[in-house]
């Protein structure tokens, strides 16, 4: 039987599904201390057991996005604010391809700040 988490990225249609596996598969491999769980009915992916990131699909703009926690220490004109205090969101466009160095880059700098 397949795992909450698992069923979620099955059951989004394409492009969404693909997108969605691509980012997971990028934000695994940026270190081998990031997990996947599934946390308050979403993948999340934690670093050395504290939140890190988090993946869905914006209502509003039809597109998937990475949330960071303590995006707000994170600056880059890309990432949005929203209604959210500690968090700000990665727009990703299913239709192109995935921005790697930019979410790569965006990773890093997350994990130098829990790093501190």
């Amino acid at each position: 039987m397949l795992s909450e988490l698992d069923q979620f990225y099955l059951k989004q249609e394409e492009p969404f599904k693909s997108c969605l596996l691509g980012l997971r598969d990028i934000i695994l491999s940026v270190d081998k201390d990031i997990t996947a769980e599934w946390k308050y009915k979403l993948p999340f992916f934690y670093y050395r057991n504290k939140m890190l990131c988090y993946l869905w699909i914006h209502k509003k703009y039809k597109q998937p996005y990475i949330g960071f926690v303590d995006g707000n220490l994170l600056e880059d004109e890309d990432l949005l604010v929203e209604k959210r205090a500690k968090m700000k969101i990665l727009l990703v466009n299913p239709h192109e391809d995935l921005p790697l160095s930019k979410i790569n880059n965006l990773l890093k700098l997350n994990l130098q700040i829990r790093q501190t």
